[in-house]
Formats: C-alpha cells, structure tokens, sequence
C-alpha cells in the first residue's frame, strides 16, 4: 500500500509540474550563443584563426521590440558581444541587436583595485541563467551575484557584493561596438549619476543608485580609460541596485522614461512582469505534440524573433529623427528591420502577433525615408521594404499613409539616386546589372552581388507593383509587373545556373557554381545557394528548364552534392550543397512543391528542423546567423506548417507541421487551428473548415476566420 501510495503522489506532483509550467520556461535565451568548431558542424575544416560567425545573439534581459537590451559583453567587436566559449566578463551592454553594432554604455560590477586595462571578471556557466527578461552570473573575480531585468526604456541591475567590501562600478565609457565620438558621466545627487555615449546613436542615461555615491573618478592608461563609481560606505548590506533610464532624446526624457517605467518597482516586480509580457506573446501560438526538445527550440526560436527592430522614442513619443531634429509625431519611433534578411519571414512574422508595432515600424520608415531624399530606407542588400509594406497592406495592417510609402517606393525603383537601389541605371536599361570580368575572386572581395541584385529586384518590382493596384497606378503597375520578370535575363540555361554577365551581355567565363563569394555575382552564397528565387512567379521559374525532371535533378544535386570544403565564416551547415547558416537559400525546398515533389521538400524541411538549430558540443549553436530573427522565425513558420514563400503575397504554404496541433491567436477575437493528421511526410490532403484547400497555399484572409486548417498525409 506504501509503494502505491508514494507511486501515486509522484504521479500527482508530475502532474503538477506539467500544469504549472509556463511557456517561457522552455525558452532558452543562451541557445544560439555558442560558435560552431567541429568539422562535421562547419562543414569544413578550420585553418583560420578567427572565430567561424555563430547565431550572434544575446543572452540578456529585453521586452519585445524593446530600446534596452541588457546583456553581457564578453568580447567588443563581436556580433552581440557575447560568445558562449568566452571566459570572462568585461561589463553588462545596454543596447544589442547581433550585427557587430550597438552594445552602448557596457557597466560592470568591482570591487579593490582595478585598472583600465584589467578589470574584466571571469565567470562559468554553471553560475549563469538566463530566461525572458531576467539574466544571472557570478563574477568570480570580484565575488559579485550579478542580476538583471529590464522594461521597455530601462534596465534594471542587483548586485550582491561580498561582505564588507566596497561597492565600486567600472562604466567603460569610451568602449562600445562601434567607435565612440563623445561621452559623458556625471554625478548629479546623492543616489544619481546621468550622462550620454554617442556610438550608432548618442543614448543618454539617467541612473538612480540604491547606496548613496561617493564620487566618479577617471582611470586612464596610455590605451584606455574608464570611469570608476565608488559608493559611499554604510552598515547595510543590501545588494546595491541600479535602476537607468535611457532615451535617445536627452537626459531629461531619460529621467522621464525611468519614472514612467520603473521608479517605484522592485526587481522581482520588474522581472515578473517582464516574464509576463513574454509568456503573453508566446501564448500567441500553442502547440502540442512534439517532444520536449522540439518545445524548447521552438519557443526559444519564437522569443528570439521578437527582439528586434528596436524601440527608439520615449513614452512621451518623443524621438530624434532622422535630421537629428528632436520630433513627436505620435507613434513609436523604431528602428529599421534587417531588411535582406528578415522581410523573407521573421516581419510576417511580427505583423501576424504584433500588428500594432509593424504599423509603427512602417510610419518609422516613411517618416526617415521623407528625411532622407525621398527614398525609402534599405538594408545592406537590396530593397525590401517594399516587400514588407505590400505583405503588411495586404494582411490587413493599414494603419499607416499608404500613399506615402508607395511614394517613396516608387522611387526607389524608378529613380537612380544616392539612398535608392545601387546600380539602378543599368537595371533599369539593360533589365539586369553587369558584373566585372575579372578571374580568382577572392570570396571575400567586394562587387557588386549584379546577380543576386537582379533577382531580387525583380521581386522588390513585383511588390511595388501590387500597391501600384491597390492605388490604382495602372501604368506604374503594368511597368513594375513587366520589370518583375527581369530575374529571367540571368538564368543560363546551358548550365542551369543563374549567372552573372560582364558589360556586353555575354558570360561570366570564370564560373564554378560551387565557389562561394561574399559579393562576386552573388551575395554571401554560391550558384547552388542562389538557385530558384522568384517567389512571385515559381511557374515561370521553373518553365526556364527543359521540363520537371531537370528541375527535380537539379534539386536533388543541390541537396547532395557535398561542400567542396571551401572555409567561409558566414557560410555553415551544409546538406549538400545546400546552406542553411545563410539566408539566400531558404526558400529553395519548396520549389519541389511546383513540380509535384511536395514530400521531397518535407524530407529537407524536417531535416533542417532537426539538425540546425541546436548544434555544436553544448547544443546551444544555430547553424549560421540568426541575422535579427529570420533563421528563428524560419524554424518558428515551418514547425506550425505555414511559410511565407512570397511574403509580399497575403498567403502561405502550407507544410507538414512538427506538431500534432498548434492553436494561433491572430487578434483577440481570432484564433485558427493547425492539425496535423498522419505522421508521413506527403500530404494527401488539405481542408480548411469543411472545405477542401486547392493547391498548396492559403490565404490571410481565411486564417482570419478562425477556422481548422487539417493537413492529412500518408
């Protein structure tokens, strides 16, 4: 009776332990932070002594969408500051986004004698934790449990010194990710210290201080200088705490923010709340079935989309625009999106679980583009705000001046100018651009990408010549749509590569599609990984080939033909050919759906799920960048089934999903379901509601009506 009774009460805490536990809790904010070493990760093997670029995430403390991101720096120049095979800590990072910027105001906790060049503390992972909007370590050098959390507009940081020592804080002012041009640091009461940093963006600071403050000193070397807070001594032995408001406007609106926001909280109140918000958007999207590790990948990869853009206006609305004139113009002012890389999915993303931000991302962009010479903001590569704003329009999301945005794209795609597309005179003349004819590229040589520019110009034309159509622009419309075929004047069809030309139209004669180059032709890919990109017209795609079987062949070889073991620190985690630890190829699986191969698509898919997202000796490595969210929402839209194949376009794919059920909260009035029925790879049959799905999209419009998608396979 004994073993039956104490068989049950396990049962009953099980139980219990299952009931309670929170989305969040299978969030891990470390995974993604480690950097891929092994061979049979990388896909080749190392020679350079430079570290191969990992996820290049944060593991600290942000809201979505937040101004603060609070995190630890192990390194300076290095993606968020933060590798997981690091061994010391130079300071807790106010600002982060994982592109080698950012990391302003780095603080960090000490105690005895430091100096400029040596007060960096060592740490382990078995004395870290991190979770949604919470971040622990234990500095060993100085004995200091160091705790943080954060809101929207500031951090909040506890600090449980050793007994009896002096509370002191290193601000390491003149060191952040990008090159410092002036600071600032002040003592301005008792408990007060305020200042700026102006690195990407001069932030200023307002921070209140639990312990009274003693004074600021500078500590200066022949290499380097710091600014030491000492506290003043008193019998209490409190964790000192550090509550900073931050504003890109002034000090006095950090002031504002701070008090706003944080004042007259506690930490753990800060925290709870903190972890609130996030479980609340988690709970945007449920899921069930699957195993727990399928769980943690994915809600990890779900919180890890919804980092950034990141908030720059203060809660009063003010912002500094892009004049760097001091505005409100009544919306929240944010940063740009990655736009080459996120508009593929992670800003679909967004706009399905935060429509209300996406608005205000979309008013950020016009109001910069307006400021900017009328051109519409870009990112690195390319021109994909326009995809954004129509797939955006187009879902519903219209709480912005269309005419606008549309304006500003239309130049962008019709008018050559600094701050519009590169080299737009000769797309718009020949309908593709030249390459330079030249032999043995070095990869990391800088063209100009004319390929993979073509492309996807070509798309950015298709998406600006759907808002054409909702405004009623018929001749810019008919214009744009022809310009939207453009991507077939590189496709060679004697190697069945698109491939670059030089100046008079022929061929680029130093052509291995295997080579892969940073800029020559293609943008950080290869041919393979530049294969069947024109999601706005698949079948005029694959009509470019004798017929499907050549397409099949050539899919197949993508997926097979092995890495010719080619060492590129932004290229890793290869099947075949294939790169998932870069963007460019992440839509090519599905084109087996277009020549009636749908399950071979699912077998990569499945494939990718398993293999590249939790990688390395402590599974904590993404197989490449996570690039602001799109590898994260990559893995979040194909674990639920649906993938934005052309995001400029109000509709999804639709894939086996990972979980046996998944419940989606569009708005508060909305919810539609995914089930899954049958556990193989082909699938037999769509329904939607009672009504059967034709082909293999469905649209926005009828997710919104709350009905169950079903997906049978065999």
């Amino acid at each position: 009776m004994k073993q039956i009774f104490t068989s049950v009460l396990l049962l009953l805490i099980a139980l219990s332990c299952t009931t309670n536990k929170q989305l969040t809790d299978y969030v891990n904010p470390l995974l993604g932070t480690a950097t891929l070493w092994e061979p049979e990760d990388l896909g080749y093997v190392r020679t350079w002594e430079e570290r191969t670029w990992g996820a290049e995430v944060f593991p600290g403390t942000s809201l979505p969408n937040a101004m603060v991101q609070l995190s630890p720096v192990t390194q300076f120049r290095s993606g968020a500051g933060y590798q997981y095979e690091d061994t010391v800590i130079y300071g807790f990072a106010h600002t982060n986004k994982g592109h080698w910027n950012l990391l302003h105001m780095p603080i960090l906790p000490v105690t005895g004698e430091v100096t400029p060049g040596d007060y960096a503390s060592g740490f382990s992972h078995m004395n870290e934790a991190a979770s949604p909007g919470y971040y622990r370590v234990f500095l060993e050098r100085y004995g200091i449990d160091a705790e943080l959390t954060s809101t929207l507009r500031c951090g909040f940081h506890r600090y449980t010194y050793p007994r009896g020592e002096k509370k002191q804080l290193v601000a390491d002012m003149t060191r952040s990710n990008n090159r410092v041009r002036e600071w600032r640091i002040q003592k301005v009461d008792e408990h007060v210290f305020s200042g700026f940093q102006d690195a990407d963006g001069k932030i200023y600071f307002y921070a209140h201080s639990s312990h009274p403050i003693e004074d600021i000193r500078q500590l200066k070397d022949e290499d380097h200088e710091i600014s030491l807070v000492s506290f003043a001594e008193n019998n209490k032995q409190e964790p000192l705490e550090l509550k900073i408001g931050f504003s890109f406007v002034s000090v006095e609106n950090a002031r504002m923010n701070l008090e706003a926001e944080m004042t007259d909280k506690r930490f753990t109140e800060v925290r709870n709340e903190a972890n609130s918000v996030w479980e609340n958007l988690l709970s945007k999207i449920k899921v069930t079935g699957g195993s727990e590790r399928e769980k943690g990948i994915f809600y990890s990869t779900l919180y890890r989309s919804f980092l950034w853009p990141a908030l720059r206006s203060d809660v009063n609305g003010d912002f500094t625009d892009e004049r760097g004139n001091v505005t409100n113009e009544g919306f929240r002012y944010y940063t740009n999106p990655s736009f080459w890389d996120d508009y593929r999915n992670k800003l679909v993303l967004l706009g399905m679980i935060s429509p209300d931000v996406t608005t205000d991302i979309i008013r950020s962009i016009i109001d910069k583009g307006e400021k900017r010479g009328g051109y519409m903001p870009t990112f690195f590569h390319g021109d994909h705000a326009s995809v954004f704003v129509a797939g955006s329009y187009l879902r519903g999301i219209t709480g912005f001046d269309l005419e606008r945005a549309y304006a500003l794209l239309l130049k962008n795609a019709t008018v050559p100018g600094r701050g519009g597309r590169p080299y737009l005179n000769e797309y718009l003349e020949n309908g593709w651009i030249a390459e330079k004819d030249t032999t043995n590229v070095p990869t990391w040589d800088e063209y100009k990408a004319a390929v993979t520019k073509t492309v996807e110009y070509a798309y950015d034309d298709y998406a600006t010549a759907l808002l054409a159509g909702e405004l009623g622009d018929k001749a810019n419309h008919d214009f744009l749509m022809k310009h939207s075929e453009n991507y077939k004047n590189l496709f060679d069809p004697s190697t069945g590569f698109w491939r670059g030309k030089i100046e008079d139209g022929s061929w680029i004669d130093d052509f291995d599609p295997y080579y892969p180059y940073f800029a020559y032709m293609y943008r950080e890919a290869n041919a393979w990984n530049s294969l069947f990109f024109a999601p706005h017209d698949p079948e005029g795609m694959i009509a470019l080939y004798p017929d499907h079987k050549a397409v099949e062949q050539k899919l197949d070889s993508l997926f097979t033909e092995p890495w010719r073991g080619y060492e590129v620190h932004n290229m890793t985690g290869f099947m075949g050919n294939y790169c998932h630890g870069n963007q460019p190829a992440h839509s090519i699986p599905y084109t087996y759906y277009f020549i009636g191969k749908q399950e071979k698509a699912q077998c990569v898919l499945d494939s990718i799920m398993d293999r590249f997202y939790d990688m390395g000796a402590d599974k904590l490595a993404y197989a490449g960048m996570d690039d602001a969210g799109e590898m994260s929402a990559w893995y979040v839209l194909n674990a639920i089934g649906l993938y934005t194949y052309s995001p400029a376009d109000p509709e999804y794919i639709v894939s086996v999903p990972l979980f046996d059920k998944v419940k989606f909260r569009l708005d508060e009035k909305t919810t539609f379901t995914i089930r899954k029925d049958g556990e193989g790879k082909k699938i037999q049959q769509i329904n939607y509601g009672d009504e059967p799905v034709d082909g293999w999209f469905i649209t926005h419009d009828q997710l919104k009506q709350g009905k169950e998608l079903v997906i049978t396979t065999e």
